[in-house]
């Protein structure tokens, strides 16, 4: 995962400026979050079907952006509660599956088969890798684990997509196959995760329930 204390050192240097600025003209924490979902589904299905994908990363990263104002806007203006957690959590889905879902049509329209597959499996597998997570804290448990967390799966697409963009071969597709195996192995992880909790507590119950000790 990246580096904390250089994301705490750039949140105090950039985002909380910008988010105090936004503060003073009016916006909400929630604005900021549907704004940033609305901008990176709209370049994304913009831009990306089309091959676009210089210009498309670059404004689909401006976006992203607005993924750290919110959370700091909300701290800043003390409305940290629940609903803007929901809220993050939820339109960020729908974010990123707006990037992966506008890269299959691309590659389906370009006949590139295998990496439909690829790309498909990065968006079906991120849904599940974030669903696992969910569930489990559902539950009572915990799910903080995995290779390739919702951060790592944004770099490892636009990353290379963007690259891609300036006409370099392959560095896309390998990224993308790659992006798929993390995936799949995250989804391993965090299911092995929380099974082991699952039989430690069944073990523990079963142990101080008084009817099934010896």
């Amino acid at each position: 995962m990246l580096n904390q204390t250089n994301a705490r050192s750039v949140a105090a240097h950039v985002v909380e400026p910008v988010s105090r600025g936004l503060l003073k003209i009016g916006l909400t924490p929630d604005a900021i979050t549907w704004i940033g979902t609305i901008g990176v589904s709209t370049a994304a299905f913009v831009f990306y079907p089309q091959g676009s994908f210089l210009v498309g990363t670059l404004v689909i990263i401006l976006f992203i952006f607005s993924d750290m104002l919110d959370g700091t806007m909300a701290r800043l203006s003390g409305r940290s509660g629940n609903w803007g957690a929901f809220l993050d959590s939820t339109l960020d889905r729908i974010a990123d599956g707006a990037i992966f879902l506008s890269l299959v049509i691309y590659f389906a329209s370009t006949d590139q088969f295998w990496l439909v597959g690829a790309t498909s499996v990065c968006l079906i597998g991120g849904m599940i890798v974030s669903y696992a997570k969910a569930r489990a804290e559902g539950l009572g448990m915990t799910c903080n684990v995995g290779i390739a967390e919702r951060t790592e799966r944004l770099i490892l697409v636009l990353v290379p997509t963007f690259i891609a963009g300036f006409g370099v071969p392959y560095i896309q597709a390998v990224a993308l196959w790659v992006l798929a195996a993390l995936t799949v192995v995250t989804i391993f992880q965090r299911m092995a995760h929380v099974h082991k909790q699952a039989v430690a507590s069944q073990a523990s119950a079963s142990h101080d329930d008084p009817k099934t000790s010896p």
